[in-house]
């Protein structure tokens, strides 16, 4: 009897979908038209006899066993990915296309001094980026979205393994003129009636708080950052304090303001950035290489 296997086109095209909920923003993605699209869906269900798809005039609506079917196609589109991985990291290293995300709070001050010398480094590489929260980020890279994501740890991201670089230590930012005396900032010393602090999804905020170890800060603090650059603003307008990694002031977030920074005095006041990647990828070698660069170029500047 022969048995008719799904293509990974077909399989593609019915993850995309499952994305996306709509036949033109999956066909766009696809980069074919609508009509090609779901003709290769249809195909695809009366190859395997089942439907996966309800469609009607204003929803796209997977039934239950459609989700598991491409819930299974995700991971073999995966794997299929990795067997070219395989072949990549066994000719020349860091070559081709790499998808790597990065957090928000790294992105806009590492990336500047990053990139230019990777490309110096390495000129056969082809890096896309895309800016996410950690969580975001970690569940585009167990969806294999995403090759590694640059982020900062502790941060809970599934089965996946890591290259620490560096720490990077918090500061806590005032209003000119409201600095305590001393070179160091004591968590206790925060009134958290003032504290500014950035939205739910971004880590950073949780490094903060879990650094300074006082509960009351979570529950008195003024979530309402969208971005760092923002709470800056904010700081040097008079409306509260904010803590700042050490990053950020090097890449020099707080050129023409009156804030003052100082080092938060705790024995865990610093985030710790890694590169991490799936545990299964075939491309740990050159992701261990990309770490070591960053590495080398954060020390440098």
């Amino acid at each position: 009897m022969t048995v008719y296997l799904p293509t990974l086109k077909q399989l593609q095209y019915l993850v995309t979908l499952h994305d996306h909920g709509h036949f033109g923003r999956a066909a766009e993605s696809c980069f074919v038209t609508q009509s090609t699209l779901s003709a290769s869906l249809r195909e695809l269900e009366s190859l395997i006899g089942v439907t996966l798809v309800e469609r009607t005039r204003r929803v796209v609506r997977f039934t239950p066993l459609g989700v598991r079917i491409a819930d299974k196609a995700r991971r073999v589109l995966r794997e299929a990915e990795e067997l070219a991985d395989m072949a990549r990291a066994a000719g020349q290293p860091l070559a081709g296309e790499l998808r790597m995300g990065v957090i928000p709070t790294i992105a806009p001050f590492l990336l500047p001094a990053m990139l230019p010398r990777l490309r110096g480094e390495w000129p056969k590489l082809r890096l896309y980026l895309r800016e996410e929260t950690s969580q975001a980020a970690c569940e585009a890279l167990q969806r294999g979205q995403l090759d590694c994501v640059l982020l900062a740890l502790p941060f809970g991201c599934g089965d996946v393994a890591s290259a620490v670089m560096f720490d990077d230590p918090l500061f806590v930012a005032f209003p000119a003129g409201e600095a305590p005396a001393g070179a160091e900032v004591e968590a206790e010393a925060i009134d958290e009636a003032r504290l500014l602090l950035l939205e739910d999804g971004h880590c950073l905020k949780d490094h903060a708080l879990s650094a300074c170890n006082r509960p009351d800060l979570r529950a008195h603090a003024a979530m309402m950052g969208t971005s760092l650059h923002t709470l800056v603003q904010m700081v040097d307008n008079g409306l509260g304090v904010t803590f700042v990694p050490n990053m950020a002031i090097a890449a020099g977030i707080l050129e023409g303001t009156g804030i003052e920074a100082k080092p938060l005095r705790s024995d865990n006041g610093f985030r710790r950035i890694a590169l991490i990647w799936r545990r299964s990828s075939p491309r740990e070698s050159e992701f261990q290489l990309l770490a070591e660069a960053i590495e080398r170029i954060v020390r440098g500047r």
